[in-house]
């Protein structure tokens, strides 16, 4: 009987380790295949879509079904990927003159 019950208990353990695994992992790779990405800069307030279908990184027109998105000083700008919006975090001010280009 305490054989069955260890068996059981090492079963459960191991059962809600591999479910929180195999979680984490599903989380992870949303990201990696492109799934939106939000970053907050600490801006007080509402954010606003900055509106640009173009990403400014890549120059690539913005798939909505795959699209990374990056809050920054109140605006929300949009990326093809999550790659591009880690390059936007680098030098923000370069690609939002990008952005302001393409929006006027």
């Amino acid at each position: 009987m305490l054989r069955s019950m260890c068996v059981m208990l090492v079963s459960a353990v191991f059962i809600f380790g591999a479910a929180r695994l195999s979680f984490a992992q599903m989380d992870h790779s949303a990201h990696e295949q492109g799934a939106e990405v939000s970053g907050v800069d600490n801006v007080p307030g509402e954010a606003v879509d900055a509106g640009n279908k173009i990403c400014p990184v890549s120059g690539e027109k913005i798939d909505e079904k795959m699209k990374a998105t990056y809050e920054y000083q109140g605006k929300i700008y949009n990326f093809c990927c999550a790659g591009c919006s880690g390059k936007f975090k680098e030098d923000p001010d370069k690609y939002i003159e990008i952005v302001n280009e393409e929006l006027n």
